[in-house]
């Protein structure tokens, strides 16, 4: 793997590419690109959380729609969702990131992945290093029997993947699996060159980071 080829893959992908050594460099670097007081919001991320994003977007540095707020009711958090759309930065990670500079993702309620394609100003996306493939195809089975499962646990969703370790399809089709209401692998989705150039701005960390 060379990290340099996936950045400038990712620039020919019309992507603003950041590298950084480790996680303790990601918040500086997050100021940098997100001005003081901009409303933003996040995906469901690990990764956000274990780079100290997370603590800066609740510390009242930014406006953060927050949908995990104590309390928040699910008719509130549909409205976080909307109000995603106009928001200055949503913040996630990606499930794969590919060496020709795609990024790969799948969605339970497709907010996360709504949110990457369209609405939101600016969208920055932090990675560790373990999340770089191959190709498409390694992203996919990097989804099956990494991602999922992981994220499946976390959330303590009741599918075949959170009880195996990996998904009832994972020989099959891109969408195959299984067919539990709960299941968080809905929608899949590949960004490749970008027509909006710089909206999307992702920061690879060289470490082992998230699912």
């Amino acid at each position: 793997m060379n990290i340099q080829t996936v950045l400038e893959a990712l620039k020919k992908n019309h992507m603003e590419a950041y590298y950084v050594e480790t996680k303790e460099e990601v918040v500086p670097l997050v100021k940098e690109l997100m001005p003081e007081g901009s409303t933003v919001s996040v995906g469901g991320s690990q990764t956000v959380k274990e780079t100290g994003v997370m603590d800066l977007l609740k510390s009242g540095y930014y406006n953060f729609l927050d949908r995990s707020a104590e309390g928040i009711t699910p008719e509130e958090i549909r409205k976080v969702y909307e109000q995603t759309f106009a928001a200055d930065g949503f913040f996630g990670s990606a499930n794969a990131i590919t060496e020709k500079g795609e990024l790969v993702n799948v969605d339970g309620n497709a907010n996360r992945i709504a949110a990457l394609t369209f609405g939101p100003k600016s969208v920055i996306v932090i990675a560790g290093v373990n999340k770089i493939v191959p190709d498409l195809e390694a992203a996919i089975r990097r989804i099956k029997t990494i991602a999922a499962p992981a994220n499946a646990q976390r959330l303590s969703c009741d599918t075949y993947c959170r009880e195996t370790g990996h998904c009832l399809g994972l020989d099959g089709d891109m969408t195959d699996g299984c067919s539990s209401p709960q299941r968080i692998c809905c929608s899949y989705l590949v960004q490749g060159p970008q027509r909006q150039a710089g909206r999307i701005k992702v920061i690879l960390v060289n470490e082992t980071l998230g699912y």
